[in-house]
């Protein structure tokens, strides 16, 4: 062997030497020694390079070295601890780091929400806005679903109606930011944000970019949030500062014209760690699968907290949401004698509206939180909301069916209306309480005393335009009346006699969506009054536990003002109730606890907010408040589990509510309008979610309700069915991520389902009003998922309603259905940095 290859033998074991590959190895377990399967490990060199695993269904895990030297190894599992070792790497030398322990984190466990959640998956482990206070919620005895905010980055569910429609029991109404939870529909007072009562998300579908999850507590939530919903809450909860830098943007783009944008960047702004910051941005522009309907958005979110120290915190932040679009009133369809409709007579995509119809909502908010805790047992809160919020409103609508003079129906022709509207809202609520909490033993005492407020002002300034019905001789608008057809000025079309309507009527047959002159209408000049609003309460709250077994007993007491044409010719009214609620808890298992809960609702009629779409009309005219109250009461038991070191969380919930002084009314006769009768809703629902296996997430619920009119003055109404409630709806979606030791690592798939039960229309029996009964469907979804290697980017495409079903949402009237968007496909970038 001459010397150059003895040289090239030298080099080549070198290279060899220098290249022979390490393994790591190691069982991951919790403090009760159970093996921890999906466990996070990362390895990273002083080059910064970096290889991952994850643990096995036994918690092991092995990795592969490719260069001696020096590695940092870290260990991360949702609820656990960060557990980190430096270890030295020696070539063709195996290193067995033996059993790691990882210890349980309380990183949610801070009294109020002023710090980001860490966790990175479908599951909340603790609620905040259900007591106040920070509590488990396998301890909490009351149903409450959450969406968090991975589970709406997985779907793309980019506004609130796509967010919870996973959530059992729960179903849109129509095509409005309006659900019908556990057989009850909202009022416009359905949904609070960070807890806050705001004015008013009922129309136009929030974007959920900022939004850090989405909470769903059914049941009246009185006791909680004042006046609340018989039937469940919806809490927006934003996205807080967290004390590592994170950032992420995300574009997309898809069907009916959509483009989307969104920015999220937080961390520290200084050393020590205790100021920190986030910023939240989206934009939209998107049309619709509708006739001249789009919906664009600006929102900006910027958010700051301060926490020098354990004791002390302190949360700001500001939302800016800039809406345009149109307001959809839905798809009419040709009408008919005797209440007989044909749902296929329009296209879905049929909308009466204009090209020149617009829907403009301005909004600013800002909120402050703080906290101060002055012994480690006894703590002080406060929090605060202004919310300003402006309409702008111009649509054409339909207005009921068209008549020929003799009053007979002409069924391919819509009478219309036209309404321009203005409204300027003001909401400020404050919120404070202390707390104290005693524990000697295995017995646990934790006690909160507060004080709440709220005040809700539609200035004055408010008012609107409105052409409707028909034209009389002397040129008012007015109900035609068949039995004096001479008094309403007549024309002739296609040979047919009939009254001239205030407003062109629409052909459903030969549609026009064009730009309208309105300024030929005959518009009358409307006021809406001015309205103030108010409530306060004080409350009393303790959660004790002794050993398994625990109780939340809650007593309120709250008053009520409202004041119609505040500033004029002012008309007040008073209410006052004490709410009251009791919830017992035990556990059964380390695991699973059982528990039944006892409360109480209460929602007096008031001018802002329209507790029932039969009696809308009325706001202008005259307060409700002169009316008694809607009075609710909820039942419920339970239980609900923790599964597989908190990876999956499940829960089951029996529950019936009642409702009693329902507002109705008689859209053209005020003397009908009345509160009157009892509605009840009985059913159970399930909701599960985690990790099934380390690579597989999933959500699935199911919910059964009976929701019924029991006591009516009407007595063929009693027993019907509830306008809007499905008995059954049921929800999957999953998604699976190929591991990394397969042919398509990088590549993850999403799959999901939603089937919703037929329903009536949403508008109950009225004297005024037909319903008709919406089919029953099941729409699926689905996505493929892909991570470039060594990047932090995901593409994502989507595909909602991918067998193009025909299905409809809901819908308050036949001339006032909400179709469900058709197939459509999204295509999203995001890229972490």
């Amino acid at each position: 062997m001459n010397f150059k290859n003895i040289v090239f033998v030298i080099i080549l074991l070198a290279i060899q030497i220098g290249f022979s590959q390490s393994k790591v190895s190691g069982k991951i377990v919790d403090e009760k020694n159970a093996p921890i399967p999906g466990a996070n490990i990362i390895i990273t060199n002083k080059a910064s390079e970096k290889k991952g695993a994850s643990t096995d269904f036994e918690g092991n895990f092995s990795l592969q070295l490719d260069e001696s030297g020096t590695y940092n190894l870290k260990v991360t599992f949702i609820g656990f601890k960060t557990y980190k070792i430096s270890i030295e790497a020696i070539a063709n030398q195996n290193i067995n780091l033996g059993v790691i322990t990882l210890n349980e984190s309380l990183e949610s466990l801070q009294s109020v929400e002023i710090i980001g959640r860490k966790r990175k998956d479908y599951n909340s482990d603790y609620s905040f806005s259900a007591t106040k206070t920070a509590i488990k919620n396998k301890e909490l005895p009351q149903a409450v679903a959450t969406v968090t905010k991975e589970l709406l980055s997985d779907r793309l569910a980019f506004q609130l109606p796509d967010a919870v429609k996973t959530v059992s029991s729960v179903s849109a109404t129509g095509l409005y930011n309006h659900y019908n939870i556990r057989g009850i529909t909202q009022g416009d007072d359905g949904q609070v944000l960070n807890g806050m009562r705001t004015r008013q998300y009922y129309f136009l579908q929030p974007i959920t970019s900022h939004l850090e999850r989405v909470e769903v507590i059914k049941g009246p939530a009185s006791v909680t949030f004042s006046s609340a919903d018989p039937g469940g809450t919806v809490n927006m909860v934003t996205k807080k500062p967290l004390a590592e830098k994170r950032s992420s943007i995300g574009f997309t783009t898809g069907s009916f014209g959509t483009l989307r944008a969104t920015t999220d960047f937080t961390g520290p702004l200084n050393d020590s760690k205790t100021l920190l910051y986030r910023f939240n941005a989206a934009f939209q522009e998107a049309d619709s699968f509708r006739d001249v309907v789009n919906n664009n958005a600006i929102l900006i979110s910027p958010s700051f907290s301060y926490v020098p120290n354990e004791n002390t915190s302190l949360n700001v932040e500001m939302i800016y949401n800039d809406a345009e679009g149109n307001l959809d009133r839905g798809q009419p369809i040709f009408g008919a004698i005797n209440g007989e409709f044909d749902l296929n007579s329009t296209p879905i995509t049929r909308n009466v509206g204009a090209s020149n119809d617009h829907y403009k909502t301005k909004e600013v908010i800002f909120m402050a939180k703080f906290n101060q805790k002055f012994t480690e047992n006894f703590g002080f809160n406060a929090q605060f909301m202004k919310q300003t919020w402006d309409e702008d409103l111009a649509e054409h609508r339909v207005d009921g069916t068209a008549v020929n003079i003799d009053g007979d129906v002409i069924p391919t022709l819509a009478r219309m209306r036209y309404d321009r509207r203005q409204q300027f809202w003001e909401t400020d609520n404050f919120s404070t309480y202390f707390n104290y909490d005693i524990k000697k033993g295995n017995i646990t005492n934790k006690l909160l005393v507060g004080y709440d407020a709220t005040r809700w002002e539609r200035q004055i300034g408010a008012g609107f335009l409105r052409a409707r019905r028909y034209l009389t001789v002397s040129g008012r608008q007015s109900n035609f009346d068949a039995s004096n057809p001479d008094n309403f000025q007549q024309m002739v079309v296609d040979g047919v006699v009939m009254p001239v309507p205030a407003v062109p009527h629409f052909n459903l047959e030969n549609p026009f969506n064009g730009a309208r002159n309105t300024d030929s209408y005959n518009l009358a000049e409307l006021t809406i009054p001015a309205n103030l609003n108010t409530s306060n309460g004080i409350y009393i709250q303790n959660q004790f536990k002794v050993g398994k077994f625990s109780a939340l007993v809650n007593l309120r007491y709250e008053w009520f003002t409202d004041i119609f044409d505040y500033k004029g010719n002012e008309e007040e009214f008073k209410t006052s109730a004490f709410v009251p609620r009791l919830g017992l808890t035990c556990e059964i298992t380390d695991e699973i606890s059982a528990y039944a809960t006892y409360l109480v609702g209460f929602q007096p009629h008031t001018n802002t907010v329209s507790l029932s779409p039969t009696a809308e009309g009325f706001f202008w005219a005259a307060s409700p408040g002169r009316f008694d109250p809607l009075e609710s009461t909820l039942t419920e038991v339970g239980a609900k589990g923790e599964f597989l070191n908190g990876k999956i969380f499940a829960n089951f919930a029996i529950f019936e509510v009642t409702q009693k002084n329902i507002l109705l009314g008689d859209t053209y006769n005020l003397d009908n309008l009345t509160t009157r009768g009892e509605q009840r809703s009985r059913g159970f629902e399930t909701d599960i979610s985690g990790y099934v296996l380390p690579n597989l997430q999933l959500t699935i619920s199911y919910g059964y309700t009976d929701a019924t009119i029991e006591e009516d003055a009407v007595e063929e109404f009693i027993g019907e069915r509830i306008g809007g409630a499905p008995k059954h709806n049921a929800n999957f979606w999953g998604r699976y991520d190929f591991n990394s030791n397969s042919m398509l690592k990088g590549i993850g798939i999403g799959l999901g389902a939603q089937y919703v039960d037929d329903k009536y229309t949403w508008y109950n029996p009225t004297y005024a009003t037909a319903r008709i009964l919406l089919p029953e469907y099941t729409v699926f979804e689905g996505a493929i998922y892909y991570k470039p290697n060594n990047t932090n980017m995901q593409l994502t495409i989507k595909i909602n309603n991918l067998f193009n079903k025909t299905h409809w949402l809901g819908g308050l009237n036949p001339s006032r259905l909400g179709p469900g968007v058709p197939r459509n496909v999204l295509l999203n970038a995001t890229y972490n940095f």
